[in-house]
């Protein structure tokens, strides 16, 4: 593809499995104000498909035009889903690669019983079983990307959202 965003916009990549927090952390972060693409809301809610491995399978592209369009209009971007290694690496890789700005990655590793405790205090609880997410559960998908930080269950809420401002104020976009 050909490069995408400019020097002073920084994008955040947070993936990990459902109920790891991603959607909170994206939703504390949108306060700088960031624009937030959501893997579930692209690909639930606007193309009502599900996320298995058809090859046929829109959401990896509008995932990745929304970013861009995004990045492209000077907007910082927070792309969060489960966003699964082996159908999304190669989309992520492209718009790291291609982003003209800094790039944050971040991996939510929470185990599984941690995210059914927690799925059990959403309101997507009525949605979905704990049997399902049990379905979808991919432990250790890290993307294996330099620089990647990778966030465990020791990790609170609050330390993870510290972590990521400093992060964010350590690299100040246009560097």
């Amino acid at each position: 593809m050909s490069s995408t965003g400019h020097a002073t916009t920084r994008l955040v990549v947070l993936r990990g499995n459902s109920a790891s927090g991603k959607s909170s952390l994206a939703m504390a972060l949108r306060e700088r104000p960031m624009s937030v693409v959501q893997q579930d809301h692209l690909r639930r809610i606007v193309l009502k498909e599900r996320d298995g491995n058809d090859p046929a399978s829109l959401a990896p592209t509008l995932i990745d035009q929304t970013v861009r369009f995004c990045l492209d209009h000077g907007k910082d971007v927070i792309l969060e889903g489960i966003l699964y290694a082996d159908k999304y690496r190669l989309m992520i890789l492209a718009l790291l690669a291609d982003h003209l700005g800094t790039n944050h990655v971040y991996y939510l590793d929470i185990p599984f019983e941690e995210t059914a405790r927690r799925h059990e205090t959403r309101p997507l609880r009525d949605e979905f079983t704990v049997e399902a997410m049990s379905d979808w559960y991919i432990p250790a998908d890290a993307l294996g990307v330099p620089d990647e930080v990778v966030i465990g269950s020791e990790s609170t809420f609050e330390e993870t959202l510290a972590r990521i401002h400093a992060d964010l104020d350590a690299a100040p976009p246009g560097r």
